[in-house]
């Protein structure tokens, strides 16, 4: 049912023969290399801070973060799950958040998510969010495009239209 071909095989093409090649295991080795090259990475697994670790400080990664322990500090990732047994005290910014645990402090995320079991004290500020009935909230929650980006946008473009302004009745 099956047949070699041609095709799968690295050396030069029937087209190709007129010119000049070196000997075929120069040529398949750069088209290995290649391969390896263009093929996709796999994605690295979460990383995961267990019930009995207690973390002093900030975490920065691009990456997943699944957090069952405690963290006193700030936390950037690109996934963020707090766990049930989770307590975060800091400010948590994530593409999205999955909220089961506690969170004492500011949530940004793009996605936000708040399950049965989530405790949240602080200001959530988000693209999309969703509560689970039973979640327990006490803060304010803001729709912004751009809840990663903090606002420092905003600043920039009012400051903009102030200078020519003054430039205006000056001439």
């Amino acid at each position: 049912m099956f047949s070699k071909s041609k095709i799968n095989e690295p050396g030069p093409k029937a087209d190709d023969v007129s010119s000049p090649r070196p000997a075929m295991p120069d040529s398949s080795r750069p088209s290995s290399s290649e391969f390896k090259a263009s093929a996709p990475k796999a994605k690295p697994a979460a990383s995961i801070l267990s019930s009995d670790l207690h973390i002093t400080g900030n975490l920065k990664t691009t990456g997943d973060i699944n957090v069952e322990g405690t963290v006193e500090g700030d936390i950037r990732a690109h996934l963020l799950t707090v766990g049930e047994s989770a307590t975060i005290k800091g400010e948590v910014m994530a593409d999205d958040v999955v909220v089961n645990g506690r969170v004492v402090g500011r949530v940004r995320g793009l996605k936000v998510r708040l399950t049965a079991t989530a405790r949240v004290e602080g200001d959530i500020i988000h693209k999309t969010i969703a509560i689970e009935s039973g979640a327990h909230f006490e803060g304010s929650v803001q729709r912004q495009d751009d809840p990663l980006n903090g606002g420092k946008a905003k600043p920039v473009a009012s400051a903009a239209p102030a200078n020519p302004t003054p430039a205006a009745s000056n001439g």
